[in-house]
């Protein structure tokens, strides 16, 4: 799920020149059909929040799943604009859905010493999902510029003649073998325990954790159950506001700091800055080793030194890097290569802190009964933010050029690190159950 999430968000970066000239499109239909993807988010998180409470985690699971198989083959044939944007849309629910849910489920299985690890691993699969979007578009443009790699024929076409079709299309492998895969998994152990299938939860958290853990957390999970309502207003009670604040806040901030401008239009902004076409999607792609590389040091360190040192050291370093960059545009000096070191110091900082950071948080705080639809909350909050990012950034950069840009990406990240510092509480080596509990306290009030 984390690996096509990442793939759907990064192809559009090698796409989007050869999109603009051969359907003519403007700032506002460029911007269109990059969010468009996000729209479909929107859509996705919306239901899967009610739909996987109601029918488990798994379903909606192999769901996205098909979503994304169907979007690869429709966003790989169409003749207009129109009819990308609608394969977009259903690629971008299938990214919503499971955007929410793997991290979730990922959550309700893992011990809780590992379980910050175990959701970063699934963050480590979206930097990787992107690195192979750039790496691909990256081949496939090489293959193209050949010229004689296929000499007539679909191929011909789909490859040479118009690549970004073949760009799209390569996503029906991993989207098939993600289907496959998720049919020998088998459901949360948490969601079978509220629908009343305990002995099956329990046999599920034995395989995971050993039958004496299993009993133990078993007993956990019946005691927060009976204490919990149901209902989604349970978010609205003294304490679970914080909760409700930071799922929203969080990946809010995680949004207005401008990465995903870097994954879509990374490769336009290198253009524009001096950068040639193959330079471009180069450095694309050592943007996503360095995502890859970052991640591993996540996945190393977040149960170990905890979630708030993380976030706020990654923080800071995207505060800083994003005003360096803003400043080098002010200078006029974005055509050397200091403008792809600042660009990959800022994702390596990013990467260890609100990339992992979002995922983890927002799939720990909640109540089991109502997590699908909680999360749903949060991750809308990823996807709104995103969508309006995506598509006013042509439009900003048009008026306000780089540095003005880039400024107000940085200016946005300095209440995140006021909110980790201060709101958001430490998780690491805590149970679900314990940290709901921690809701409850008076320092919560």
């Amino acid at each position: 799920g984390g690996f096509l999430f990442g793939f759907d968000t990064a192809v559009i970066s090698g796409t989007i020149g050869f999109l603009k000239s051969q359907f003519a499109l403007d700032a506002v239909m460029e911007g269109w059909v990059v969010s468009s993807a996000l729209v479909g988010c929107i859509v996705g998180v919306m239901g899967a929040g009610i739909l996987s409470d109601r029918f488990g985690r798994k379903k909606m699971l192999l769901l996205s799943a098909l979503l994304f198989f169907i979007s690869a083959i429709g966003a790989a044939l169409p003749q207009t604009a129109q009819g990308l944007i609608v394969a977009r849309l259903i690629g971008g629910a299938g990214i919503g859905m499971a955007s929410m849910l793997s991290p979730m489920y990922i959550s309700e299985f893992s011990p809780p010493h590992l379980r910050g690890r175990l959701v970063a691993i699934y963050q480590f699969a979206i930097t990787l999902g992107i690195l192979c979007a750039y790496f691909s578009n990256a081949v496939l443009l090489h293959v193209s510029q050949e010229g004689n790699a296929f000499s007539d024929g679909l191929l011909h076409f789909v490859v040479v003649q118009e690549v970004w079709r073949s760009m799209f299309g390569i996503a029906v492998i991993p989207s098939a073998l993600f289907f496959l895969l998720l049919l020998f998994v088998p459901e949360s152990p948490r969601w079978l325990m509220k629908q009343g299938f305990h002995e099956k939860a329990t046999h599920v958290l034995a395989r995971v954790a050993g039958d004496e853990a299993a009993a133990s957390e078993t007993e956990d999970i019946r005691a927060a159950l009976s204490q919990e309502s149901g209902s989604i207003l349970q978010l609205f009670k003294p304490g679970l506001r914080i909760a409700l604040l930071i799922g929203i806040l969080l990946p809010f901030f995680s949004q207005v700091s401008g990465i995903n401008v870097i994954i879509y239009y990374g490769p336009k902004i290198f253009k524009e800055a001096g950068f040639t076409l193959s330079e471009a999607l180069g450095g694309a792609v050592t943007i996503g080793i360095v995502n890859v590389l970052a991640t591993l040091i996540a996945i190393w360190k977040v149960d170990k030194v905890g979630r708030k040192p993380l976030l706020l050291w990654g923080m800071s370093g995207v505060v800083t890097t994003l005003a360096l960059v803003r400043l080098l545009f002010f200078a006029n000096a974005s055509s050397g290569p200091w403008l792809l070191v600042l660009f990959l110091v800022y994702c390596a900082c990013f990467a260890i802190s609100f990339w992992p950071g979002v995922w983890i948080v927002i799939s720990e705080i909640f109540p089991t009964r109502i997590r699908g639809r909680a999360m749903s909350i949060g991750t809308f909050s990823v996807w709104a933010t995103n969508a309006v990012v995506g598509q006013t950034f042509p439009w900003l950069l048009e008026n306000l050029g780089p540095a003005g840009t880039f400024w107000i990406f940085a200016l946005m990240c300095v209440p995140a690190i006021l909110l980790v510092w201060k709101i958001v509480p430490e998780t690491k080596g805590k149970t679900l159950e314990q940290i709901e509990a921690l809701w409850l306290t008076p320092r919560h009030p």
